[in-house]
């Protein structure tokens, strides 16, 4: 079975070779592109702020390691992070071993369990809710757009995500702030890239979608597609919802893990 996986690189990439290894012709076409801001100041601005913060969330994996990139020259503010404490949270897996992979201490990571039966940021709450009090500050780092909870306008459900678990913890007394720390753009196709989604939309492949901003990107770049025939795995059920409300005729829900995603797409088999 063609496998058509649409994830930001390099996951994509790695989401193709391990479907490959389960014997999926999987390849990618990733409907998001990210890039490193051209003046990260804000950014800098936030970690020299990293003391006052009772905890720092990254809605996703590249929110932490764009973030942490500008850590390198401040080796003073580093110190601090170790001595305050600060905690990090995250929503999911990938966003969790990116923070690992920056050298974050795990004793300071917050994130659903792998079990969970979804990684999100109402998830994350049941999670933290017990650090947040009065005069508590938090840090939410972000791409410059929408990020991967956010439904897809074309018909989606009403925005929650990020600016739910900002509304939490205003409501708990705490002062949240905002740093975006990249730039996320629809991707420039090339001939070959959009003969591979006009096909991929007749041939029986079946598309797998993590981020529900992708989906908008897809109506815009192929805005009278038909979707009806065609088949999708989406990784969350605000994402899976913004697939339906767009016209994929067989939407199958699963978490943002290989086993479950190899499970939907044999589903269909």
């Amino acid at each position: 079975m063609r496998v058509i996986v649409t994830r930001v690189q390099p996951q994509a990439a790695r989401w193709v070779e391990l479907l490959a290894q389960h014997g999926h012709a999987a390849l990618a076409l990733p409907l998001i592109e990210v890039a490193a801001l051209p003046d990260t100041s804000a950014v800098i601005n936030a970690w020299r702020r990293w003391a006052e913060y009772t905890a720092v969330m990254f809605v996703s994996g590249h929110a932490a390691n764009y973030f942490y990139a500008s850590k390198q020259p401040l080796a003073l503010i580093e110190q601090a992070q170790t001595a305050i404490k600060t905690r990090a949270w995250s929503t999911g897996p990938s966003t969790h071993a990116a923070l690992l992979q920056q050298g974050v201490a795990a004793s300071l990571i917050d994130s659903p369990p792998p079990a969970a039966g979804q990684f999100d940021s109402e998830t994350l709450w049941q999670c933290v809710q017990s650090q947040v009090h009065p005069g508590a500050r938090v840090l939410i780092v972000r791409g410059d757009a929408a990020e991967s909870e956010q439904p897809a306008s074309a018909g989606g459900i009403p925005g929650v995500g990020r600016d739910w678990l900002a509304q939490q913890l205003e409501s708990a007394g705490a002062e949240v702030d905002f740093v975006v720390a990249y730039q996320r753009s629809a991707p420039v196709w090339s001939a070959d890239q959009l003969a591979l989604a006009l096909a991929g939309a007749m041939d029986g492949s079946v598309w797998v979608f993590s981020s529900a901003e992708a989906l908008d990107n897809l109506h815009a770049l192929l805005p009278a597609q038909n979707w009806a025939g065609v088949r999708a795995v989406a990784t969350h059920a605000r994402i899976a919802a913004a697939a339906r409300a767009l016209g994929f005729g067989v939407v199958v829900q699963a978490t943002p893990t290989l086993s479950s995603v190899l499970a939907s797409i044999e589903s269909m088999a």
